[in-house]
């Protein structure tokens, strides 16, 4: 089996916050893929509660770097709410 490539950033509850954050990354050179919901985006978006919340995703070799912009992002007045997953 392969080994996973892209590991967990960080969760943040609304698109608009986790594409702020997508573009910040990769203005650092860090692909980016974001996962949310189905529902939460495309029949009814949401911006509040489970529904809303978006999971960031980092390639395993960048997820150190991805780190320390999320800190230096969040120092900035970025995204309040966004929890830097812990190991």
């Amino acid at each position: 089996m392969d080994e996973l490539k892209w590991e967990l950033l960080t969760e943040i509850s609304g698109r608009f916050e986790a594409e702020m954050l997508k573009s910040y990354l990769e203005a650092e050179e860090i692909e980016v893929q974001l996962f949310q919901e189905g529902a939460g985006q495309d029949i009814y978006p949401v911006t509040f509660g489970p529904l809303a919340m978006v999971q960031v995703f980092v390639p395993n070799d960048k997820i150190n770097d991805a780190r320390s912009i999320l800190e230096s992002y969040n120092s900035q007045g970025g995204e309040s709410e966004a929890e830097e997953e812990k190991d």
